[in-house]
């Protein structure tokens, strides 16, 4: 018991302590947020001032492109000014504000990317039906749900660490707050943290992805049905950006989250987290709108505007 303690504030983990790169350091990170804002702004921009492209498939585009600015901003700044001040030091209350919000976008990420798959399926194996089916009511719905679907799973995790009376000690092995850390730490039995770890991580990752290999069992078996080869070219190359940004973020995100009550690495694991929380929404925009047309000229029409 005498290692059990209550705490008001964590300390984070460090990139590096070596005085000489913390300056590198801070304008690498800097960069990379500067970006994420700048790569996923303009491509909230291109969608909502073309007209064209006020569709199902940009409206969810675009909405990722906001929940990925979010997440960034739950825990990149914190990082960027902790690196500038030398303090790896983060409040109880701000701890848990940062995780709460975690939680929140990153299972907005989870679900909007399992809608998007189920957009494309509808458009290529119900084209028919899809302007029925993907109506605007019907994306509001959807993105009303992932919001709360989202709410739920990150208010279980608040309660879940707010009902713990202590903690091991105040060292996270991450630089944010990782739920799953948290819960490493906290004085709960260990069988019920993996538990809810697992659990949540089901409902939150093994669903969705069970919905995005749905979608595409049933894209890639109405695509291979098709005779002519341009016609099977022009619908994957509608679904090669997604599942891109799907395996980047999934393959990622879930195997540090599910994998820290298996083995965890400090180092191992802060590099995977920095894939999901930084890089991958900085790859976004760019792998959305290389490999999109629509999106390509309505940005070279903005920006040569804009000079």
């Amino acid at each position: 018991m005498n290692n059990l303690t209550h705490v008001s504030e964590f300390h984070l983990m460090v990139f590096s302590k070596d005085p000489d790169l913390q300056l590198a350091l801070f304008g690498i990170f800097l960069s990379m947020y500067l970006v994420i804002l700048l790569g996923n702004l303009l491509l909230i921009l291109a969608v909502n001032s073309d007209h064209h492209l006020h569709t199902p498939m940009y409206f969810f585009l675009s909405s990722l492109s906001l929940v990925d600015i979010c997440l960034t901003s739950t825990t990149v700044p914190k990082m960027i000014v902790g690196i500038l001040t030398h303090s790896r030091v983060i409040s109880y209350v701000g701890c848990l504000t940062q995780m709460s919000l975690f939680v929140l976008f990153v299972c907005m990420d989870d679900i909007l990317l399992t809608v998007m798959a189920y957009d494309r399926f509808v458009a290529i194996c119900h084209p028919l039906y899809y302007a029925v089916t993907m109506s605007a009511h019907r994306c509001a719905l959807l993105l009303l749900v992932s919001v709360f679907l989202s709410l739920v799973d990150s208010q279980l995790h608040n309660s879940t660490i707010l009902l713990s009376p202590c903690f091991k000690h105040m060292e996270i092995s991450n630089f944010f707050c990782d739920p799953s850390q948290l819960l490493n730490i906290s004085c709960y039995d260990p069988l019920l943290n993996t538990t809810v770890t697992y659990t949540v991580g089901v409902i939150s990752g093994f669903f969705p992805i069970l919905g995005i290999f749905f979608s595409y069992y049933k894209i890639f078996s109405s695509v291979l049905k098709i005779s002519s080869s341009e016609g099977r070219y022009k619908a994957f190359s509608t679904c090669s950006s997604h599942l891109l940004a799907v395996c980047l973020f999934y393959g990622t995100g879930l195997g540090t989250y599910l994998g820290s009550d298996v083995y965890y690495s400090p180092s191992k694991g802060m590099v995977a987290s920095l894939m999901y929380t930084v890089v991958t929404p900085m790859l976004n925009p760019f792998i959305y709108s290389l490999r999109n047309r629509d999106i390509s000229s309505t940005l070279k029409r903005i920006i040569s505007w804009r000079v």
